[in-house]
């Protein structure tokens, strides 16, 4: 009498199919947007200045990032007190999965620049901002580490 091989092929197949669907959802990189939460996050933020080593400034900052597809920057901004850079445009602003870069330019001559780094996370990122002072033959590093602390409604919880 002939053996009947019609269901163990079929579990065999539904196996392989199932198998092949776990591989192709595990196996799909983090797209950037998916990779930062939008919210409020408290951002510690320190100067790295050359042959300073701990005479650099240190604050904490609030910062709200918005996580939309279609936003190039989140948000992301130099935020140490007095520097030229905050208020000068972004170009070039690139996203590769989880990281974000960019660079700053200020408009004239021997004007300030910097090229940005981030490394984003749900509910986390850190960065690093090299700068360079124009005329002033000045460079120095601000490095940026944040971390959710909720929504951004309302006013700033204890802005510093």
């Amino acid at each position: 009498m002939p053996q009947d091989t019609s269901r163990p092929d079929a579990i065999r197949n539904a196996r392989r199919r199932l198998a092949l669907l776990a591989l192709l959802v595990v196996g799909q990189p983090a797209r950037a947007d998916e990779a930062l939460e939008p919210g409020r996050y408290a951002v510690e933020v320190r100067l790295e200045l050359p042959h300073l080593d701990d005479l650099t400034a240190r604050k904490v900052a609030d910062l709200c990032l918005v996580g939309d597809a279609g936003a190039p920057n989140p948000g992301f901004a130099v935020l140490s007190d007095n520097n030229p850079l905050a208020r000068c445009p972004i170009s070039n602003l690139r996203r590769d999965g989880a990281e974000l870069t960019f660079d700053i330019a200020c408009e004239g001559r021997n004007a300030a620049s910097g090229s940005a780094r981030y490394v984003l996370s749900p509910g986390a990122f850190r960065g690093r901002i090299a700068m360079r002072m124009g005329g002033k033959n000045m460079t120095m590093t601000e490095v940026q580490a944040g971390r959710r602390t909720g929504p951004c409604a309302g006013p700033a919880p204890g802005a510093r």
